[in-house]
């Protein structure tokens, strides 16, 4: 273990289980052990990138040979008007954000099956460091990986045509799927418990992310999964990104799809107000 981890700080009591000893300490203390303790934890997780420089750019590369098949090879943009490769690069976009929670959900179970959680749960740090420390690191490989497949995007001829403000907007909207797809995973983590049952669960985020307007429109679809696919979380970012990117692909006169800046708000609300408190609590009862 790195001395990263092991970081103590001054002036906390051994409270055991992961919480500051007794002693009256003040609002503020808590709130400095807290920052500190989870600032730690997201040293210890970069330091493994490191350690460890072929897993991470197999995570960046992934996306970006799926953009490159879709888009020389299998063909994407079905049913849409207007470049086809402006509406497939925001799709890709989402579909990234979603997808390459493998790495983070191996991460924790790797964690839990050597004991290493357990051991931070007797050190006097913030229990929750741990858990604010691994998503910290996640959001940082997104917003890596999110940079890459813009600048592959822009390659292959992608464009934007809105200002910058909007262009924020929807990489805002982009981290904030990606923030709440990360709680689903390190839940699911910890159910599974075990690095090889990681496979079998990730295999389920596949058909939510294929069963999106990643690669074709909802008009190009039967009826019935058209309006499946327009209620897609995944559907709703993707729609509003390409709205505020200005690329094909819209509003298309669907409720879903008029106010999918709404929805891609309220969806990964609605997942992290599940996901994060089971997650928490899941946390907290390891071990017990």
């Amino acid at each position: 273990m790195s001395a990263a981890t092991t970081t103590a700080v001054p002036g906390r009591g051994g409270g055991g289980r992961g919480g500051p000893g007794p002693g009256g300490a003040g609002a503020s203390s808590r709130i400095g052990w807290a920052l500190t303790d989870s600032w730690t934890m997201t040293r210890r997780e970069l330091a493994h990138w490191a350690r460890q420089p072929v897993a991470v750019l197999v995570g960046l590369v992934f996306p970006v040979m799926l953009l490159l098949m879709f888009t020389y090879l299998v063909g994407g943009g079905r049913g849409v008007d207007g470049d086809p490769t402006e509406f497939l690069v925001p799709g890709m976009l989402a579909l990234t954000m979603a997808f390459g929670l493998e790495s983070t959900m191996l991460a924790v179970t790797q964690d839990l099956g050597k004991g290493v959680i357990d051991r931070f749960r007797s050190m006097p740090m913030v229990p929750g460091a741990v858990l604010v420390g691994r998503s910290a690191a996640d959001m940082l490989q997104s917003t890596v990986a999110l940079a890459v497949m813009t600048g592959v995007g822009y390659a292959v001829g992608w464009r934007w045509h809105h200002g910058a403000a909007a262009a924020l907007g929807a990489v805002g909207l982009l981290l904030l799927l990606r923030f709440a797809m990360l709680w689903v995973g390190i839940h699911l983590a910890m159910v599974a418990g075990r690095p090889e049952l990681v496979q079998a669960v990730q295999i389920l985020v596949w058909p939510v992310g294929f069963l999106s307007n990643v690669f074709a429109t909802p008009e190009s679809m039967p009826g019935w999964l058209g309006a499946v696919v327009e209620w897609n979380p995944m559907s709703a970012t993707a729609t509003a990104v390409r709205e505020l990117f200005g690329n094909p692909g819209g509003a298309t006169g669907s409720w879903a799809a008029e106010h999918a800046q709404l929805l891609a708000v309220l969806w990964p609300v609605a997942i992290i107000a599940v996901f994060f408190p089971l997650a928490v609590r899941k946390f907290a009862r390891l071990s017990r």
